[in-house]
C-alpha cells in the first residue's frame, strides 16, 4: 500500500502522566505511517515484527527496548503467522520529572530507537514490568504511588542503559538507506532552512526525480508531505511554548502564512489560533 497519499496521522490520547498495555495478539492489519503526540516504549517480547521510525527498520528481537519520540512518525510490520506480546507504554512529553524524557531527546539526536541489552538486565526489567503491571491492576492502599515509584524506577534504567550505550548504533540491528538516512538527518536539522526538491538535490548530489522516488520507496512517504509535518509539529510546540502564530510558522520554515494555516488545519483539525 502506498501511503504518501494519505494524510500522516495522530494516534492516541494521553491524559495522566503514562499509561501501560500489555498484548499478546496477532494481527493482519497493515498500519499507516502516523504519530503521537506523547512518547511510546515498546518493549518487544515475542513474535515477529520490524518496526518502521522515521526511515530505519528495526527487527525486533525478544526484549529489545524501541523508544519512540513525540513526533515520530512510525509504523509497524507485523507477521500475523505468530503471537505477537509486547508491553506498551505511553508517556506524556511534559512529566513532571522532565529529566525522564532524556532518553527521548537523545533517541532523536543520535536518530536511533533501539535499546537493546544483556539477559541480566532483562530479566531484571522484565521483573520489574510483572510488578508495575500487577500494581497498576491491583486496588490496594497505595498501589497509586507504588506504581508511579515503579514506573520511575523503569525509566531510570531506561534512560541509563540508552545513555551508556554507544553513540554509535550497531548497523546489525536495522536496515536503512544511507543516502536517505543522511537526508532524514539533514531534513529534521535544518527545518527553518531552504528545503526545496532543487536544493536538497543539489546539497545530496542527487538527480532531483532519482531522490523523491528512493525517498518515497525507503520512508513511504514523499519528501514534500515529510517536512510540511515536521514543519507543523514545529509550530505547535512553539505555539503552545507561548510563541504568537505568525512568528511560530515563520520560526518553523514556513513563508506563506495563509499555507501554514491550511496544513495546520488539515494536520491537526483546528486554527492554529486556537491550540
Amino acid at each position: 500500500m502506498d501511503y504518501s497519499q494519505y494524510t500522516l496521522e495522530k494516534t492516541g490520547y494521553l491524559k495522566e502522566e503514562f499509561r501501560l498495555f500489555h498484548i499478546n495478539d496477532r494481527t493482519d492489519r497493515e498500519f499507516s505511517y502516523h504519530y503521537h503526540d506523547f512518547h511510546k516504549i515498546i518493549v518487544f517480547l515475542s513474535g515477529k515484527v520490524t518496526y518502521h521510525i522515521e526511515g530505519k527498520a528495526y527487527h525486533l528481537k525478544p526484549r529489545d527496548i524501541l523508544l519512540v519520540s513525540q513526533g515520530a512518525i512510525h509504523k509497524p510490520e507485523i507477521d500475523p503467522s505468530v503471537p505477537y506480546e509486547r508491553y506498551i507504554f505511553w508517556i506524556r512529553d511534559d512529566l513532571s520529572m522532565q529529566e525522564l524524557n532524556t532518553c527521548f531527546q537523545k533517541a532523536t539526536d543520535r536518530s536511533f530507537n533501539l535499546v537493546r541489552v544483556d539477559s541480566a538486565v532483562q530479566e531484571h526489567l522484565r521483573d520489574l514490568l510483572r510488578e508495575l503491571e500487577n500494581s497498576i491492576k491491583n486496588q490496594d492502599f497505595g498501589d497509586e504511588i507504588l506504581s508511579n515509584a515503579l514506573f520511575t524506577q523503569f525509566m531510570v534504567y531506561v534512560n541509563r542503559i540508552f545513555l551508556q550505550t554507544s553513540a554509535i548504533p550497531d548497523r546489525r540491528s536495522y536496515s536503512s538507506d544511507s543516502q536517505v538516512e543522511q537526508l532524514l538527518k539533514y531534513i529534521n536539522r535544518n527545518l527553518t532552512e531552504d528545503l526545496s526538491i532543487d536544493r536538497l538535490s543539489e546539497k545530496f548530489f542527487f538527480s532531483k526525480y532519482h531522490m523523491m522516488r528512493k525517498f518515497k520507496n525507503e520512508t513511504g512517504y514523499t519528501i514534500h508531505n515529510y517536512i510540511t509535518s515536521k514543519r507543523l509539529l514545529l509550530a505547535r510546540s512553539l505555539i503552545n511554548e507561548g510563541s504568537p502564530v505568525i512568528k511560530a510558522a515563520q520560526m518553523s520554515g514556513f513563508n506563506d502564512y495563509t499555507t501554514f494555516v491550511r496544513s495546520y488545519k488539515k494536520q491537526f483539525g483546528n486554527a492554529p489560533s486556537h491550540v
